[in-house]
Order: structure tokens, then sequence, then C-alpha cells
């Protein structure tokens, strides 16, 4: 499809960049204003919960409806994408659902929304992003690699029925019943208007970039990879660029963070919102620094953060990223009832402060 565009001097690749400068942009704007994070909404104050999560399943509402549609038009396909694998890495993914969950209580945020805080002006969010992203990319390539390996290597297999589409009833009835109960809920979720309305945007980001990357920039001769928001592999591959950037070029991840960090700054500035932010004591650096540690290992062996794996992957109806948007969830619920026993309030007194 790309090389039908006449470009001369901007390749697939550049291109891509560019797609995810504007893709990020958008989202950095919209999670600003509406706190997008799916942390508040399980663990958050009680009153914030429902509205939260009403907020959050809308844009999955949206993702699924999205990313279906330009699916049943041909213009995409999974087929061949690692969510679709017929071996299932069952192990990895809940050892690392549960860690990244665990990590995202303790750093109060899911690594969407540090990201975000980052742009705000949070130094805590911007410390747990450098950790997370060294940590994600040692799990990767460095020294943590043999951990993946091995976990990885614990499979079941699924055969041809690797996704709800491999079900009766198909893709189209599967999407629809998933929808439906998620705008079902955020309806009645208590959300403010405006605010499942800029969850609905945050939805259509995905299919966005689904079909941006895997049907608009698709070039038979430099094929790139098809992506859809995420945050662990960008973040990876961000540090990696920064580090290097005169050997290697960068990537739609590297785009994409880039354009939510500006996106959330200029929202920020523009609202007034904008504050720096710090740690407070040695003993709440150190809770920050081992949940990035948890959410940077944990987000690699799931295959995806809350957005990677659960906004962008649930669409795709793959039973890898639904089994790992609910590790995820029961971790970040096991971390916070841990947290929350008598023991440790008795042993560690300390004042809770929700993500920004």
């Amino acid at each position: 499809m790309f090389e039908t565009f006449g470009f001369e001097e901007t390749t697939a690749r550049q291109a891509a960049v560019w797609l995810g400068l504007l893709l990020g942009l958008a989202f950095g704007g919209l999670a600003e204003a509406s706190r997008f994070c799916i942390r508040r909404a399980l663990v958050g104050p009680k009153e914030e919960r429902r509205p939260a999560m009403g907020v959050w399943l809308a844009a999955l509402a949206a993702a699924v409806i999205g990313t279906t549609l330009v699916t049943a038009t041909g213009l995409i396909s999974f087929d061949d994408h690692r969510f679709m694998a017929s071996e299932l890495p069952a192990l990895a993914i809940i050892v690392g659902g549960l860690a990244f969950g665990a990590g995202m209580v303790l750093t109060r945020g899911c690594v969407s929304r540090l990201t975000v805080l980052t742009g705000s002006g949070n130094l805590r969010a911007l410390t747990v992003l450098l950790v997370f992203a060294f940590v994600a990319h040692a799990t990767l390539k460095g020294v943590l690699a043999p951990v993946r390996s091995a976990l990885g290597s614990v499979t079941v297999p699924l055969g041809e029925t690797v996704s709800l589409a491999d079900l009766p009833g198909g893709a189209l009835l599967w999407a629809a019943i998933i929808a439906v109960t998620a705008f079902g809920f955020a309806a009645r979720s208590g959300a403010r208007p405006v605010h499942l309305g800029l969850g609905v945007l945050i939805g259509l980001l995905v299919p966005a970039a689904w079909a941006g990357t895997g049907f608009v920039l698709y070039d038979e001769f430099d094929p790139i990879a098809m992506e859809s928001l995420s945050f662990t592999l960008p973040s990876a591959e961000a540090l990696f660029w920064g580090i290097a950037s005169s050997s290697i070029s960068p990537s739609f991840g590297v785009g994409l963070l880039g354009g939510v960090l500006a996106g959330a700054l200029a929202l920020s500035l523009i609202s007034g919102r904008f504050q720096w932010q710090s740690f407070e004591s040695p003993r709440q650096t150190g809770r920050y620094l081992a949940g990035a540690a948890l959410m940077g290992v944990g987000g690699v062996l799931a295959g995806g953060c809350t957005v990677g794996a659960g906004l962008a992957g649930v669409p795709t109806l793959s039973f890898a990223a639904i089994l790992a948007l609910v590790s995820i969830a029961a971790g970040g619920l096991l971390m916070d009832r841990l947290l929350r026993a008598p023991s440790h309030v008795a042993s560690a007194p300390q004042t809770v402060q929700p993500a920004q």
C-alpha cells in the first residue's frame, strides 16, 4: 500500500515514526485529561474505581469495535501475529502478568499512566520509566533473557484455536459480546460523559495504529511490523535508541513514546496541571524502584502492559492477550491486599498517594 503513495525520500519505516508520534500526541493529551489508568480502576480510592473502570472499558469497547471492523474488511490480519501463536507460553504470561500487576500497584500507576505523569512534571514517574525500560531491555536481550527463555519454554498447545474468533459464533459474535458488556458497564459506572467520550477516542487510536502500520504503511519491499499502542517494547527501544541513535533508526514505538510525553506536557501546561513532583522518602524511592523492576520483567514475560496486551491486545480476541490482562489484574489486586494487610500497615505506616 505504501509504495502507491509515490514517496521518493520517505520510507515506510520513517513514516511509521511520524505515525507513532501523531498517535502518541493524541493518547498523551486524551489520557492526561481523563486520568486514564486501569490501576486506579482496580485499587484506587473506592469512590473513583467505578468511574475509572467505566472510562477504561469505554476505551476497550471502542478498540474492539474498531479493530473488528478493520479486520472484517480485510485491511489487516492477525494470522501471523505473535498473539496468535499455537503454543501458548502460559507460565511466562501468568508470572509476567502477576509481576506487572504487583509492580503497577507499588508505583501507583501503570506504565502508560506513568508516561503521561512524566510529561506532567512527575519525576517519580520519570525514574520509574527509566528503570522499567532498562529492566525490560535486559529481559528482552540482556542478562535476564535466560529467565524469559526458560519460562517461555513452558507452553500449552492450542492447535488452531488460538482466539475467541476460533470458537462457535466467530469473531463478530465475541467482539459484540465484549463491546456490549464493556459499554454497558461504562454507561452505569458514574463516569462523566466527557470522560467516557475521551475514553472512546483513546480506544479508537488502537485500530488506527493497527491499520496504519499493517495496511497504510505496508511495503512489500521493506515490510514493517504491524503494531498498535503499547509501552513495554517502545520503552526498551527508546532507551536503546537514545543511547545508540547514530547506529540504529527510530521505530514506531519510539515515535509513540515521544508523542505521549509531548502530548501530556502540552495539555498539562495549557490546563495548568503541570507540577514538579519528586520522592518524599528513601522508603518510597525503594518501593517505586521495586515496582519498576517488576513491571519491566513482567511486561516482557506477559507480552505487553495493560495497554499493549490489554487495550490493544484483547481486541485481537487472542487468548494470550486475555490471559495477560487477567493476570495483570490479579497481580494488582493481590499486591494491594498485601499492602493493606494489618501486619504490613502496622510495621510500615505511610500515607497512600494515588497517581495523579
